[in-house]
């Protein structure tokens, strides 16, 4: 072979290569996850109606409304702050597609950074899409990173000085949906995709938020729920009744910190009348101890080298043979909300927030999640959304 015949071979090649990578990387950011709401849906409308800060962008994302017409609270449920923490996204889908809600209203965002949706963290192998097993058929989501994409948001600034309190974070965090709360209108992506969010929770008027999240096993905040102050009775008791009749694993407490700026448990607090609450659940998937990563660890929650790090007592949270699977880190963030929703109930009567249709966490537990979402394809086409 002559050095112009091997060179044009090795053209071919790494052409081939980054043809399928092409191919690979647009099939992920142009899919669209549909979403067949509950029939008791009230109104779809989009984040930019609360502010034209995210009109005509990526994060322009839906919003559920579901109202049961009698006179009670208002609850607004984050999803896919993070889409590395794909359970965040699962759950609240179940409520997207289940809930009927009796007394008062819910607002459900299922994927509040969309951009974050459409790629995956670099160098770091991760699978593109994950799968759950349903009665009709395989459902797919997008994986995703943690922060928006730079395709979308751009340039990083060299420091990053979050609004209004002045606090300087690490360069990424501009496109870090929980930390660019309360968010700016004329600031880059993820701040505005926040501003108009806080708009969406004053002008609803919110009583309660809630912002789901996963954990890796090696981080302190883990199985928690974070409030802000003002909801610190009630997180108390939902962890002491969460602990003591359902969870195998304790759920904790934890206090917003009140000089830590930028995330969700305690901007919307500080610039709302909501009480807002964070949940987390422990993911191996984000272990840096970890081993292969692909879906299987995503949706088994089983490592030998998280296990191993777990057997010398250096993770927060426990770890088995039985993993975390993705079925347990859901029903234990739906769980979470409904307790809360429960005690909330008890302590702001006035405020009362009554939801049906929504597994419990021993249906969960048993069935898995498939059951609980419904096919696309076979229902009526005013009830399909896409995200």
């Amino acid at each position: 072979m002559t050095i112009r015949t091997a060179k044009a071979v090795i053209l071919l090649i790494v052409g081939g290569c980054a043809a399928v990578a092409g191919f690979l990387f647009t099939e992920h950011r142009e899919y669209r996850e549909a979403v067949v709401v509950s029939p008791y849906i009230s109104e779809v409308k989009r984040l930019s109606d609360y502010s034209d800060s995210v009109k005509n962008s990526v994060n322009d994302a839906n919003v559920y409304i579901f109202n049961s017409g009698v006179p009670g609270g208002t609850v607004v449920l984050i999803g896919g702050t993070h889409p590395e923490e794909p359970v965040a996204n699962l759950s609240a889908q179940i409520f997207t597609e289940n809930v009927k809600p009796l007394r008062g209203r819910i607002i459900v965002i299922n994927r509040i950074n969309r951009s974050a949706s459409l790629g995956t963290r670099m160098g770091e192998a991760y699978p593109r899409f994950f799968h759950v097993n349903t009665p009709w058929g395989v459902k797919r989501w997008r994986y995703g990173d943690r922060v928006a994409s730079p395709l979308d948001s751009w340039p990083d600034p060299e420091v990053y000085i979050h609004s209004p309190s002045g606090q300087n974070l690490a360069y990424m965090d501009v496109r870090n949906a929980n930390r660019t709360w309360p968010g700016r209108p004329d600031g880059l992506l993820a701040e505005r995709t926040c501003f108009a969010a806080m708009e969406l929770i004053r002008n609803e008027k919110a009583d309660i938020v809630m912002d789901f999240h996963e954990a890796e096993l090696e981080y302190a905040v883990e199985n928690t729920i974070v409030v802000h102050e003002k909801g610190q009775s009630v997180a108390a008791m939902a962890s002491m009744m969460l602990t003591s009749q359902t969870f195998d694993v304790p759920i904790g407490m934890e206090f917003s910190p009140k000089a830590l700026h930028g995330l969700s448990h305690r901007e919307i607090g500080d610039h709302s009348e909501a009480v807002s609450y964070l949940a987390e659940v422990a993911e191996p998937m984000l272990d840096r101890i970890r081993g292969i990563t692909d879906e299987e660890l995503l949706m088994s929650g089983k490592d030998r080298f998280v296990m191993k790090a777990g057997e010398h007592k250096l993770l927060y949270a426990p770890i088995d043979e039985n993993g975390w699977p993705v079925h347990k880190r859901t029903a234990r963030h739906v769980t979470t909300l409904m307790t809360i929703l429960q005690v909330h109930n008890m302590l702001s009567p006035d405020k009362t927030v009554i939801l049906e249709g929504i597994p419990t966490y021993a249906e969960m537990m048993n069935k898995g999640l498939g059951p609980f979402f419904a096919d696309p394809g076979a229902s009526p086409a005013e009830r399909v959304f896409y995200d």
